[in-house]
């Protein structure tokens, strides 16, 4: 499999998701910037996967999941995501 930039890209995300695994959850105790990374990796690992594997993914599904994570984190995170999508 050769590296593409997207390929990189996709690996990264997938191995963020990992590391903050752990920060994922309501009750979890840190900080809001660590959690929102955990959240936003793991709302993209998914399709992070479909590109290292050389498959397609629905942005738009995508887009809506990171833009969910406000409802559950609060804040406009997921929103701002959101439209910097629609850029």
């Amino acid at each position: 499999m050769a590296a593409t930039e997207a390929k990189v890209l996709a690996q990264a995300i997938y191995e963020i998701r990992m590391l903050l695994s752990h920060h994922l959850g309501s009750g979890v105790d840190a900080d809001l910037s660590v959690r929102l990374a955990a959240h936003l990796a793991y709302a993209l690992h998914n399709e992070a996967l479909a590109v290292i594997e050389g498959n397609g993914f629905d942005v738009a599904e995508a887009v809506k999941r990171v833009a969910n994570i406000d409802s559950f984190l609060g804040g406009t995170a997921g929103a701002d995501f959101a439209r910097s999508m629609d850029a």
